[in-house]
């Protein structure tokens, strides 16, 4: 909160991207610099967390689409923000048995947390990952990738809809602490084509660096083969203010602890679906996805093994991850492929 004031007093108000940037980015005070954000002790609860089924289901998806290719060897194998490595070794794990898919492999892990770092090399142990800062840094060649709950918390814009132009929604300082505010209107290039499903007030969310990071994934996936699945929470159309804080699995004022509190929004797929040069498939629900790849029968499997309680959080974790009124309808998947290619399994063209 300091170092926020101190800034804010000299420059004056910042744009809601730098804030988030600050808050969950910074080297020294980050949110994601200085904690294991994961779990029971942390903030939030992530899929694969929730139970081994997601990412068993996601690496068979990703596997066969590999198989549908050519099976091309070598190949990259990545993650984009892969939290403590969970969902990375339920990937291997569910593959493990696919003729060539873990030789032709090589593993890579987008993560800029040194303490998530060190919880991936502990889960991934025998894999040899290999670490990057930026997904510009992805090997050339055919890319196979996955990106859970991973671009809602890229730093996003707001601006706010004043007649033929836009205001730009800021952070600034009050006599208590931080306030939002907005600046002077100002006509905003890439909000053109919102003036027309927009009324005065409205509030419409941009994310450069999704759309920035989705155009070079789909560009290598377009030159080289591969796919994308990105799962996320959010719709097809940004409106509306999404941005939003927790911490201990409850939702706080985004402005009441910087640092100290996980920042995301929602994901605009329709964004990241038009910045991709590669094909894209519709968006479905996580639910629909999950069904499709036989998450049912894999839950019944799993719990022939099972009574009392573990199998009551099993049945619990099965209904959080596809239940419209739990995970399944919030959450979308969106997947990129190439021309020549079929969709990933679980999702239509």
């Amino acid at each position: 909160m300091r170092l926020l004031r101190t800034r804010i007093a000299a420059d004056g108000p910042i744009p809601v991207a730098d804030f988030m940037a600050d808050c969950l980015l910074h080297p020294n005070h980050g949110y994601y610099a200085t904690r294991d954000p994961l779990g029971a002790k942390g903030d939030f609860t992530t899929a694969p967390e929730i139970s081994q089924m997601f990412g068993e289901l996601i690496g068979l998806s990703l596997a066969q689409s590999w198989l549908d290719q050519g099976a091309p060897a070598p190949f990259t194998l990545a993650e984009l923000g892969p939290g403590r490595g969970t969902l990375m070794a339920d990937i291997l794990r569910a593959t493990a048995r696919i003729p060539g898919f873990h030789d032709a492999a090589r593993i890579c892990l987008v993560e800029a947390s040194a303490t998530l770092r060190k919880a991936q090399a502990d889960t991934l142990k025998g894999y040899a990952p290999q670490w990057l800062e930026r997904t510009a840094e992805l090997p050339d060649g055919p890319l196979w990738l996955v990106a859970n709950e991973f671009f809602d918390a890229l730093p996003i814009r707001q601006f706010v809809r004043d007649g033929a132009a836009w205001r730009e929604r800021c952070v600034g300082l009050s006599e208590d602490g931080l306030q939002f505010g907005l600046a002077a209107p100002a006509p905003v290039a890439a909000l053109q084509d919102r003036i027309e499903d927009t009324r005065d007030g409205d509030l419409v969310e941009l994310c450069p660096a999704a759309t920035a990071m989705i155009r070079d994934i789909g560009q290598r996936i377009a030159d080289h083969g591969g796919a994308a699945l990105i799962v996320d929470y959010g719709d097809w159309h940004s409106l509306g203010d999404t941005l939003q804080a927790m911490k201990s699995h409850a939702p706080v004022d985004p402005l009441a602890a910087p640092g100290e509190a996980d920042l995301t929004a929602h994901v605009d797929f329709e964004a990241l679906a038009l910045a991709t040069p590669s094909a894209h498939t519709r968006l479905t629900p996580q639910g629909v996805f999950l069904e499709r790849l036989g998450i049912t029968a894999r839950a019944q499997q799993l719990a022939k093994g099972l009574s009392g309680e573990p199998l009551e959080s099993h049945i619990t974790a099965h209904r959080r991850l596809t239940h419209p009124a739990e995970m399944g309808t919030l959450f979308k998947v969106l997947g990129l492929f190439p021309q020549s290619a079929p969709p990933l399994p679980g999702l239509d063209a």
